[in-house]
């Protein structure tokens, strides 16, 4: 992998082990000031949509945490090309909303770096099987 691309690769990964993990020391470190995150999917679901700059991220993280809790995560596939990273994998979780439990669902990222931090979180994620446990059906 080249030099761009290993760097790009290892911050994406680091940013998304820190979320994991509540280190949002190194989240706000990895984050750009003007970074987009843009979650794709059922708009009745209160993280989907977009923040820009990193008070609106955190603050989006905030209400995405209040509202859906990751008991599986696993990244399946991993590509790096210059700045841009993809991510692929399968995740389960429960919704406090309703108390109910999503099922294994798929997910994809599609992320950016401009100097050792990310710009754009781009997710996409299967949001019946979540819009599903969140209300309840």
């Amino acid at each position: 992998m080249e030099e761009q691309t290993q760097a790009s690769f290892d911050t994406v990964m680091a940013f998304m082990g820190a979320m994991g993990s509540g280190d949002m020391e190194t989240v706000d470190r990895l984050m750009a000031d003007d970074m987009v995150w843009h979650n794709e999917g059922d708009e009745s679901l209160p993280w989907i949509g977009g923040a820009e700059g990193k008070a609106d991220v955190f603050e989006f993280l905030g209400v995405f945490s209040e509202n859906l809790q990751t008991t599986m995560w696993e990244n399946t596939d991993a590509f790096a090309s210059g700045n841009t990273v993809a991510v692929f994998g399968k995740m389960n979780a429960v919704t406090p909303h309703s108390g109910q439990e999503t099922g294994e669902f798929t997910f994809a990222l599609r992320a950016k770096v401009r100097d050792g931090q990310v710009v754009l979180w781009h997710w996409f994620e299967d949001s019946f099987a979540v819009s599903q446990a969140y209300h309840g059906r």
